[in-house]
């Protein structure tokens, strides 16, 4: 276990990986799915609450960044021009699935469950950002997903006591930011449906 102070590193490394992808949105060098930022900056932003609720100290401002970093996107793709809100059906199930995993959260009004449900609802909104990902990575900015492995990490490095409200977040944030590097950097989507990487 490590210091939870590196987690305040985690959190600038984070904030700076979407300053630069909000950078290249406003750039018009990446074109953000603004459902999935939308929702990628709430879900989490409900996760936080419901961490200091549960009384997670400094591991909660993981949650809180990775709220936060989002937001900053989600912003920046109403200053670019060559931003875009096209919906399209698998957007719009995913929006109600996520918004549908916060209100059980309301209902249910316990703190873990809020975390359950949060990152549920997370899951459902990264889906259009998958799909897109997987067969137009050249659309995504790799520069924001980097810095939040590295949050998460970091966190997980720092947790000293293994309860859902302390880990539940950071490993899923881990996996997910796994996931995106590997469509967008490495192509991973373009390699298995057999287009040139």
């Amino acid at each position: 276990m490590i210091s939870d102070k590196f987690i305040i590193l985690g959190v600038i490394l984070n904030l700076w990986g979407c300053s630069v992808y909000a950078r290249d949105t406003i750039r018009g060098d990446t074109k953000p799915n603004r459902v999935t930022w939308f929702l990628w900056s709430l879900a989490p932003l409900i996760a936080f609450a419901a961490e200091r609720n549960k009384g997670v100290g400094l591991v909660s401002l993981m949650t809180l960044s990775i709220g936060l970093g989002p937001l900053i996107v989600l912003v920046a793709s109403f200053l670019s021009k060559e931003s875009y809100w096209k919906l399209y059906k698998t957007d719009y199930l995913c929006g109600f699935m996520s918004l549908l995993g916060l209100a059980l959260w309301i209902i249910y009004s316990n703190a873990n469950i809020a975390i359950i449900f949060s990152i549920g609802a997370d899951i459902f909104a990264a889906l259009p950002t998958i799909m897109k990902s997987y067969t137009h990575p050249e659309t995504e900015s790799v520069e924001a997903y980097w810095p939040t492995i590295l949050n998460a990490g970091i966190t997980l490095l720092a947790i000293d006591s293994w309860t859902v409200a302390n880990y539940g977040f950071p490993i899923y944030t881990f996996v997910i930011n796994v996931i995106f590097v590997a469509l967008i950097q490495f192509r991973v989507g373009l390699r298995i449906s057999g287009q040139s990487a």
